[in-house]
């Protein structure tokens, strides 16, 4: 009983901190060893610390480090490049201003699917936003429901493919890969891209007849946009053009389908599963899938750019950082799961879970991972805490159902990008920031793009998978 007392008192605290904008770096390790102290186990506070938070923390760097870096590489390139500004660009100009929630949803998405951090896309992309909006007269409230929209909700979570971590995490666990159940995937993406479009332009239209226009607003640099701004804009004279822009994003989705669906698959490693015995190279092929192809893109990037970087050494290095924040706040709301899952009192709860719907499993599983993604305010750090606690009884569970791990794969995951932008998010709170707008402006939009469809998206996911298994 103190026991789940105790894991409820630390998520709460967890949650209230993080909306406070206190770092999960150092929230993750003091609220794991106070569970611990609060369950009456005092003597092993310091231990569950050092060998099972620390475990479960570099466990999960051993497993994700390359991608956290070379996606959020990357980004930086795209960005710096001037092929994201193109691609932004081309895509405005085509839609033209009356199209402008569309324009900024499809750019965000195209970034995103192509592997450029959210982050990026978020500053790159803001600036281009607000111009548009201004023009259209909508409401600028609306932007950061159009950005979240366009980069945190389909392309994250539904799109065969997406190399976002989230789609990448469930990987090793259940053997599958990047384009787990990919005629599901698509339909759920298409139910949040229109639904959430639809929301956005009947926002807008009602805005707009109650003579609600763009409004006044402040927007002289606000969240260090107009720094960033400027900054790539000085890295990148030469332009590039939106074919070339493309090339990188065709890449790495175009790559890893290659490797995934015919090279690999034709490919004798037995003489690497005797050379490392302990290889589980099964659930290894989707991670490899992704290196692979980012590193090209990356290296492509660099080359079609050659003579015109104004100062690469100083974007790679950029990229190489902007990794290191979002891997070990990840890796230590792992941690801090880790912890929690040694508890006595994590036994009740995980029961709970499980036995929510024992003849499918897929209900339980989307449960307990927007349970999770909610509590810990992101999609990756949800994700990872319920595989790694829960993940081996979901594959038994889903054997014994008859249910294809790519079914498990794709619900996980879709459903890790439901409660994930509660209000406590990192993801909601930079993005507000950027866009120099409170939550009591732009909140309400927000969760109903990011959190409302996407789980209405989820049912419908279900409701297939149930009826006529993975496709």
């Amino acid at each position: 009983m103190f026991s789940t007392l105790a894991i409820v008192i630390t998520l709460l605290l967890l949650m209230f901190f993080a909306y406070r904008g206190y770092s999960v770096l150092i929230l993750a390790p003091i609220m794991a060893t106070l569970a611990v102290f609060l369950s009456g186990d005092f003597l092993s506070s310091i231990p569950a610390y050092t060998d099972v938070f620390m475990g479960a923390l570099s466990g999960f760097l051993l497993k994700f480090f390359p991608i956290f870096l070379l996606g959020a590489l990357f980004g930086r390139l795209m960005a710096d490049s001037g092929a994201a500004t193109a691609i932004a660009n081309t895509v405005v100009e085509k839609l033209g201003a009356s199209k402008a929630i569309l324009a900024v949803i499809l750019v965000c998405a195209i970034l995103t699917y192509g592997g450029v951090s959210l982050f990026v896309v978020a500053f790159a992309i803001y600036p281009i936003a607000k111009d548009l909006f201004k023009a259209a007269d909508i409401p600028k409230r609306l932007i950061p429901a159009a950005i979240a929209l366009g980069s945190f909700t389909f392309t994250m979570t539904a799109l065969p493919g997406t190399p976002a971590i989230q789609n990448a995490i469930p990987i090793p666990y259940y053997n599958t890969n990047v384009f787990a159940a990919p005629i599901l995937g698509i339909i759920g993406g298409t139910i949040m891209f229109i639904g959430g479009w639809l929301w956005l332009q009947s926002r807008a239209k009602k805005a707009n007849a109650a003579g609600e226009g763009y409004g006044q607003h402040e927007e002289e640099d606000v969240g260090g946009v107009g720094a960033a701004k400027k900054e790539s804009e000085t890295l990148s004279t030469h332009h590039t053009s939106f074919t070339v822009a493309m090339i990188p994003l065709v890449l790495v989705i175009g790559l890893n389908a290659v490797l995934t669906y015919f090279i690999f698959p034709s490919m004798d490693f037995s003489a690497l599963q005797t050379q490392f015995p302990d290889l589980n190279i099964a659930g290894s092929l989707g991670l490899w899938s992704i290196i692979i192809s980012l590193v090209v893109a990356c290296i492509v990037l660099i080359v079609l750019r050659i003579g015109h970087w104004n100062n690469l050494q100083k974007t790679i290095n950029r990229g190489t950082y902007d990794s290191m924040l979002p891997i070990f706040n990840t890796a230590s709301e792992v941690g801090y799961g880790a912890v929690i899952a040694s508890l006595a009192g994590f036994l009740i709860i995980r029961d709970s879970i499980l036995n929510l719907n024992p003849n499918n499993p897929l209900i339980s599983e989307a449960v307990a991972m927007t349970t999770l993604a909610g509590i810990t305010g992101s999609s990756s750090g949800g994700l990872s805490i319920a595989l790694s606690t829960l993940g081996d009884d979901y594959l038994r569970m889903a054997v014994a159902a008859g249910i294809d791990p790519e079914l498990m794969h794709r619900v996980a995951v879709m459903a890790a990008g439901g409660l994930d932008t509660l209000p406590h998010s990192g993801a909601v709170i930079t993005l507000l920031a950027i866009c120099g707008l409170t939550h009591k402006q732009s909140y309400l939009n927000v969760a109903m793009v990011t959190m409302i469809i996407p789980l209405i998206a989820v049912v419908a996911i279900i409701t297939l998978g149930t009826l006529f298994g993975s496709f």
